[in-house]
């Protein structure tokens, strides 16, 4: 069984809306809560690391 998480700031401004993350079978899982079922997204653990890097440092214009 796959646990979703999801940030504990999620839904603290009358929203419910978020990104949800989880383990996956080779790598992590993130998926929207609004359409759980729908467009999941997987990433290895490195390139998510590096993805998080790289808008963290500023490098990628989000």
């Amino acid at each position: 069984m796959t646990t979703w998480r999801k940030s504990s700031y999620s839904g603290s401004h009358g929203t419910s809306d978020c990104v949800e993350v989880a383990s996956i079978k080779g790598g992590v899982g993130i998926r929207d809560s609004k359409s759980p079922s729908t467009h999941l997204l997987t990433f290895s653990k490195g390139d998510l690391a590096a993805l998080v890097g790289k808008i963290k440092s500023g490098e990628l214009e989000l």
